[in-house]
């Protein structure tokens, strides 16, 4: 049974199961609703989660588990010639994924049936040609082995996937029971249900946590292991970023982390003053009607893909910036080589920024009490003057904050970085000139066919856990400055 209507059968029973329970307590009070220990619809809500949510949870589980321990008894078939090393056996099992799709095809058109694709082991030349009959293509490097694992990793799927229906339906046709049974007039629908929610909630926010735990582990154990590999003093104190991929390679941070800094300082630089100045416009200034359409027109820019700034950092502020500070530009000296520069990125990474300011900063200015700018404007300040004095020293701690929170989304940013700024790792204050930064060497050395053992590769995971270091900083320090500093009013 496909998953699909395996889900669609669960919500049918759950549904079933609130009717038939909401039915049996009524029924157990003679009708009388007063005679309840709960609503009616609690001893419903009852028996429908009863039935769906285990039979669920066991249903995710499954789907997650089954594949991993299909390729690890799949794996043990492919012999050590074809698969010498991880990164090939991750290959050949992707053909052997590839092939058993196929072969799947094939039997739906009914150019094989099921017994030949079980029998047809090292036929490889007629199982080409049955497959081609239907339009399916193997590659010519497909081998009898990894034909016969496909064979293999089909049928087991495949009684894999009959096995999870069956379970999945005792376990939601036992919970139906149970729970049904469990319903009478004097039972506690309403502590139940109400404790089941509560567990849902703390397991919605336990995955969240979980999430970002895991995230820290895969990247800090290999971190580990590219340190074991290459020199930590190199990589931390080093000024040189050249990998090679022959032994010799010299993986320094310090390059990088510079050029992400520059690039983010001069994001910040056009966005705070942009973000901020229009932060105290909609928010002192602009009556309702320019509120309501300026507001959202600024957020539509935060919508954007990033890929699309990217490209307008490429094709506009680029050449913009070469046709002015480039040769014959300005004062007649080439200060600028080619379109990719620091201040490429970090212009339109700023426009980029600015509905993060400017958004955060407009709530928290709208969070100031009227009382203090009633005060102030009674003592006869201005409103220049109370904004100054006033409005902004009382929301300058969660300014502050959201300009920290509008760094850490620069400090992370790659796609203006790759298309804008260019792919050298250097020290440089001149602007103009063509940098990179952490992300862009992430991208970088995780691309194409690399061993993953390599340093080389594994130096993209020492950058993860830094910039996720770097980042968690700032918003720590953040979340630090308003908590000390946010002045409470009544």
């Amino acid at each position: 049974m496909p998953t699909l209507w395996l889900v669609v059968s669960l919500l049918v029973l759950s549904a079933a199961g609130f009717v038939f329970g909401r039915q049996r307590a009524m029924s157990s009070a003679e009708g009388n609703a007063k005679e309840l220990h709960s609503l009616p619809s609690y001893y419903g809500h009852n028996v429908a989660f009863t039935t769906l949510l285990p039979a669920l949870g066991a249903l995710a589980i499954w789907l997650l588990v089954q594949p991993m321990f299909i390729e690890s008894r799949i794996s043990q078939l492919i012999p050590e010639e074809l698969a010498p090393d991880r990164q090939t056996l991750g290959l050949v099992m992707s053909d052997v994924g590839r092939v058993a799709e196929g072969l799947d095809v094939a039997i739906a058109k009914g150019a094989l049936s099921a017994d030949e694709a079980k029998s047809l082991r090292t036929e490889l030349t007629d199982v080409r040609a049955r497959l081609g009959e239907v339009g399916v293509a193997l590659g010519a490097d497909v081998r009898p082995e990894v034909l016969e694992a496909a064979q293999q990793y089909r049928v087991m799927s495949k009684t894999g996937n009959v096995l999870m229906a069956v379970f999945v339906a005792v376990l939601a046709l036992g919970g139906f029971s149970w729970s049904y049974m469990q319903t009478h007039k004097d039972f506690r629908a309403r502590n139940v249900v109400e404790k089941g929610i509560l567990s849902l909630l703390i397991l919605a926010a336990s995955l969240a946590i979980l999430t970002t735990i895991g995230i820290v582990l895969s990247m800090f154990f290999e971190t580990i292991n590219f340190f074991k590999l290459h020199n930590a003093a190199d990589f931390f104190f080093g000024r040189t970023w050249a990998p090679n991929f022959r032994g010799d390679s010299e993986l320094s941070i310090l390059p990088l982390l510079w050029g992400t800094l520059y690039v983010s300082v001069i994001a910040l630089l056009v966005a705070v003053p942009v973000g901020l100045f229009a932060a105290v416009y909609l928010s002192e200034y602009a009556n309702n009607t320019v509120r309501a359409f300026a507001k959202p027109l600024l957020e539509i820019l935060a919508g954007i893909p990033t890929i699309v700034y990217g490209l307008f950092a490429l094709l506009t502020v680029g050449p913009l910036l070469v046709g002015t500070f480039g040769k014959g530009g300005f004062l007649g000296v080439e200060w600028m080589a080619g379109a990719t520069s620091v201040l490429t990125a970090g212009v339109v990474m700023g426009i980029m920024l600015i509905p993060f300011v400017s958004s955060l900063s407009d709530d928290i200015i709208n969070a100031v009490p009227q009382a203090m700018r009633d005060g102030s404007l009674g003592l006869g300040a201005t409103r220049s003057e109370t904004i100054r004095q006033v409005v902004l020293p009382a929301a300058l701690p969660g300014i502050v904050g959201a300009i920290l929170l509008a760094a850490s989304r620069a400090i992370g940013e790659t796609m203006i970085v790759v298309m804008g700024a260019g792919a050298i790792a250097k020290f440089s204050g001149n602007p103009l000139d063509s940098m990179t930064t952490i992300t862009t060497r992430i991208v970088s050395q995780l691309t194409g066919d690399t061993d993953f053992a390599s340093p080389e590769t594994l130096v993209a995971f020492a950058l993860g856990l830094s910039l996720f270091v770097l980042t968690l900083g700032l918003n720590v320090l953040a979340l630090y400055i308003v908590r000390k500093y946010r002045e409470q009013y009544e």
